[in-house]
């Protein structure tokens, strides 16, 4: 496999970043996943953390070299990482669940596949047109499919956050899993939440990788999405992968030709890296990493008996 890859995340205007993304792959299979928290500073984070550590270690597991169906991974993943939250809820006698988005996929044999729940979005974007993307799991996606609200006024109508599909609540989340889609050489899957796309008009995210690779289109479009959402802005976090990239490589691209068979590739920030500059303690840190990993570990021994 050979592509370009690149991501970033930001607080925004906001006190804490609630986000996580990351990306692993190996010698012909990658995965990549962001997941927008929800919940009060020290809940919302460490879903989203669960989540992209339970996803990212299952397909260490499986993954090697590539997976065996893809659709079913995604699904148990999600579902795994689901139940890793409520046993961490139940762990610590949460009466409100934290809660997240997530929005995952899989690129292998020249194909995607992907999966989410809640309004975290894939957009596959080909020759600077939006070919496919995610539909939310929210009230004004509905309002929208309908009619009632257009495109363009979702950024600033009141139902905006109300989501009805996530990780954490006491109701399974809905997963909707996509067909596999081929690549062409020079699409780009770019997944973000909603910090990065609910300022952004759906054209100024289409064209962002026609001159640009995704190291200087990335920034360039979190950058826009900060200067609209203004002092409001939201958590913002993408992760975009050009696929089989043509020109000369750069610091973002990435062959898995040479990688052994049984080795990956890791791009998933553990919770220390991603809590820097939250101003927690060292205390608080290494206690929200223990709990993390009983959390999965406990969840693992469930979904697999």
């Amino acid at each position: 496999m050979k592509f370009s890859i690149f991501q970033e995340s930001r607080k925004g205007g906001r006190k804490y970043n609630q986000d996580r993304m990351g990306y692993v792959f190996s010698r012909e299979s990658l995965m990549i996943i962001v997941a927008d928290g929800m919940g009060g500073h020290m809940h919302g984070e460490i879903a989203a953390q669960i989540t992209v550590e339970f996803v990212g270690q299952k397909f260490q597991r499986e993954g090697r070299p590539k997976l065996a169906d893809p659709s079913a991974f995604l699904d148990s993943a999600i579902a795994g990482a689901h139940a890793a939250i409520l046993q961490y809820a139940e762990e610590h006698g949460l009466l409100e669940t934290p809660r997240t988005t997530v929005v995952a996929a899989v690129v292998q044999d020249g194909q995607t596949w992907w999966a989410h729940a809640g309004d975290s979005r894939i957009y596959l974007i080909r020759a600077g047109q939006i070919v496919n993307q995610t539909r939310d799991h929210s009230r004004i996606q509905q309002l929208v499919l309908q009619g009632i609200v257009r495109e363009e006024a979702v950024s600033a109508h009141p139902d905006r956050n109300k989501i009805f599909s996530c990780l954490g609540a006491h109701v399974p989340p809905q997963v909707d899993i996509a067909a596999p889609q081929r690549l062409k050489a020079g699409d780009t899957l770019m997944l973000c939440t909603d910090g990065v796309w609910g300022p952004l008009p759906s054209r100024i995210i289409a064209t962002a990788f026609i001159n640009d690779g995704v190291m200087r289109a990335v920034p360039a479009l979190m950058n826009q999405a900060e200067r609209r959402a203004g002092a409001d802005a939201d958590n913002l976090t993408a992760v975009a992968m050009t696929w089989n990239v043509v020109g000369p490589e750069g610091p973002d691209s990435v062959s898995t030709l040479t990688l052994p068979a049984d080795q990956f590739s890791s791009q998933i920030e553990g919770f220390e890296q991603a809590a820097k500059g939250e101003s927690l303690s060292d205390e608080e840190i290494e206690k929200a990493i223990a709990e993390i990993r009983t959390a999965i570990s406990k969840a693992n021994k469930i979904v697999t008996k």
